[in-house]
């Protein structure tokens, strides 16, 4: 099974922005915490009025969606991503003179030294395969007095629906959680590698699932999960069981750990 930070699951993974919209209406339609993450990390976010910004793993462009009435006039964005096909996505939704946009790889980064304010990498340096490589880029690209916002996961992360796949299937987890190549728990270690001024932040929130569907399309989406659903007689049991639950308890719990590492170039 190819590994998470393997360039060609990455390929086929988000070759399209169809699995990760899967994955994000989830969270964002179930998740308890009174802040939708986006606007949490964004609260968090301490640049100029007039910076340059950019942003590695661009995705479908959910933070910059979400935030978007809250973008200085003056930041210059530059949206990236590995996958063409993401690239064209974005390109699609913003249209603004205040974006650019760029097909790249985060361990060959085109920009000049300390070109940017800001960067941001969420949810997406686990799927580096250099990461070393990739960060010193960052810090390169970062300005002195720069920050890279990373977001991640944690251990336990999304632990209920892991159990719950392993036990309708009866095999244990397949491929490595991402959490083990950069989490909440090794991050700080990992960045202060290459910058000085590491620091990590959590957001307090869950899932309380009160729908199958929208469950049953996250498993589909991924790679950690999609064995429940490789036969007719798995999916009818995962499904009978995600409504089993619901109908007991009123919802389908799920832990998240989820938040953010904050990093500075001081130097």
């Amino acid at each position: 099974m190819l590994r998470s930070n393997e360039t060609l699951f990455v390929k086929q993974q988000y070759a399209t922005n169809a699995n990760l919209d899967a994955r994000i209406a989830l969270h964002e339609k179930f998740s308890v915490a009174p802040e939708a993450f986006h606007d949490w990390l964004f609260r968090h976010v301490d640049l100029p009025d007039d910076a340059r910004v950019l942003e590695i793993g661009c995705g479908s462009g959910a933070l910059w969606e979400r935030v978007r009435a809250r973008i200085p006039p003056a930041w210059r964005v530059t949206l990236t991503d590995f996958s063409f096909g993401m690239t064209q996505t974005v390109q699609q939704k913003f249209s603004d003179a205040r974006f650019s946009f760029a097909n790249c790889d985060a361990q060959h980064l085109p920009f000049a030294a300390e070109t940017f304010d800001g960067v941001f990498a969420n949810h997406m340096l686990y799927h580096i395969p250099n990461l070393d490589r990739a960060l010193a880029e960052l810090r390169r690209v970062l300005k002195r007095g720069g920050k890279l916002y990373a977001a991640t996961n944690g251990f336990g992360h999304m632990r209920e629906l892991g159990d719950l796949v392993s036990d309708v299937t009866r095999q244990p987890m397949q491929g490595e959680p991402t959490e083990q190549i950069f989490g909440l728990e090794n991050g700080a270690a990992i960045l202060s590698q290459h910058f000085e001024n590491v620091a990590r932040l959590f957001q307090d929130n869950n899932l309380r699932v009160t729908e199958v569907e929208p469950l049953v399309a996250y498993v589909k989406s991924g790679w950690m999960y999609k064995s429940v659903a490789e036969t007719a007689r798995l999916e009818q049991t995962f499904r009978a069981r995600v409504q089993n639950e619901i109908d007991l308890h009123g919802a389908f719990h799920i832990t998240k750990a989820v938040g953010m590492f904050v990093a500075r170039r001081e130097i």
